[in-house]
């Protein structure tokens, strides 16, 4: 995932197993042979080449021979065969040689679990198989919208285009609405609306470029839990918003025989509202849309990040699986996409009721469950709650997993 400016046991396996490809949006089959491997997981990968991985690593439940089906993910079947999913480039290196490529697999291979010597590794085809057929994932025709996602694309998509992260010129600067028809304050999906640019920057149609963009408002500050320093501010994704007209002066008379210029805002067409629109909602340019894919991995350094804020709004202070959340880390720490993190529950505060003196101790922090980098700031990233056993708050920590 790119980094926005304005502003591993895995599954592996076969071949190819099990690399995510979470296809967000538009197919790009050439982008797809340029997917990253970096040179530590390649390493690591041609370590277990050889032999596998250990019979430990497996999952209790991993069958000798699995069929994809449509409706899998990559980190679901990692689930399956692996106790740690995140694992990706050991699982990668089962089948080394027979993938060149390790980051798609394709509903209808079949995955072949192979034991031996203490070791097990993952294949397309049965060893001693008289003809050997690959049907390992390869660029191909039509290949971003076959590939399995990472995760259920219901999970994950939204989120690709809503949070936002901006600094306080940005949102002081960014365009609002500004009027709408009959005095109304309150729009929804096909309303027109009128909007203005900052002072000396009008909201103009400009050759070439997207008229598409994306309304927010509430930029709320996003806090470091443990330093209280702000690392960006949060906006609340709206809707959308079309570019019909510029922003433009209008000669008129003013009834002396001269002539003034009057100010007209540029005209907007709403959609896509996940509540409604308001006057002083704000507009910022809508991303291009293009490829994204990335791997489920631990990450290389060290992480100890905490949890800023819940997906939401700032009446949501608890989240579950499935939920996002918002961690003080992001590209200038090295997060990256893909990377999967440990949860852990911040230990509580109380009295030892048992001393005396009334002593106040904090309770150790546990381990909660497993959450996924999805998307990534400067300072700050959101992460999917892949699975927890008690609900993520404000101020729980994330790790490397183990």
């Amino acid at each position: 995932m790119q980094n926005h400016s304005y502003p591993t046991h895995a599954i592996a396996s076969t071949a190819a197993a099990l690399a995510l490809c979470l296809s967000a949006m538009q197919p790009a089959a050439a982008q797809t042979a340029q997917l990253p491997v970096s040179a530590q997981q390649r390493a690591t990968a041609q370590q277990v080449a050889a032999r596998g991985v250990p019979l430990s690593e497996l999952s209790a439940k991993a069958p000798d021979r699995y069929v994809v089906k449509r409706g899998d993910t990559l980190w679901g079947i990692s689930g399956l065969f692996l106790k740690r999913p995140w694992r990706w480039p050991e699982l990668w290196g089962m089948n080394m040689q027979a993938i060149a490529n390790p980051h798609l697999i394709y509903p209808g291979q079949t995955l072949y679990l192979e034991k031996s010597g203490g070791y097990a590794r993952l294949s397309t085809s049965r060893s001693g198989d008289p003809t050997e057929v690959r049907l390992s994932p390869r660029v191909r025709e039509g290949a971003t919208d076959d590939a399995l996602p990472t995760l259920q694309p219901h999970l994950i998509e939204p989120f690709l285009v809503e949070p936002l992260v901006v600094d306080d010129l940005t949102v002081q600067h960014a365009p609002r609405i500004v009027a709408a028809a009959d005095e109304r304050v309150i729009l929804g999906n096909g309303d027109r609306a009128y909007a203005r640019g900052a002072q000396g920057y009008p909201l103009e149609i400009e050759p070439g470029a997207s008229r598409q963009y994306r309304v927010f408002r509430n930029a709320m500050p996003l806090k470091d839990p443990n330093t209280g320093e702000i690392l960006g501010y949060e906006a609340q994704f709206v809707g959308r918003a079309e570019l019909v007209r510029s922003e433009s002066l209008q000669p008129t008379p003013n009834g002396k025989g001269q002539e003034v210029l009057e100010i007209v805002p540029a005209t907007l067409d709403l959609s896509g509202a996940r509540e409604e629109f308001r006057i002083g909602d704000r507009l910022l340019p809508a991303p291009q849309r293009s490829f994204t894919s990335y791997v489920p991995r631990a990450p290389e350094q060290e992480v100890q990040a905490s949890v800023v804020s819940i997906y939401g709004g700032s009446a949501v202070v608890n989240a579950g699986q499935n939920q996002v959340v918002a961690i003080n880390k992001g590209t200038e720490d090295g997060m990256q996409a893909g990377h999967v993190l440990r949860l852990m529950t911040k230990g509580d505060r109380m009295v030892d009721k048992t001393d005396e003196q009334r002593t106040r101790i904090k309770l150790p922090s546990e381990p909660n469950g497993l959450a996924m980098v999805f998307l990534t700031f400067d300072r700050v990233s959101y992460a999917l709650i892949l699975q927890s056993q008690k609900t993520v708050r404000v101020g729980d920590s994330l790790v490397n997993p183990q």
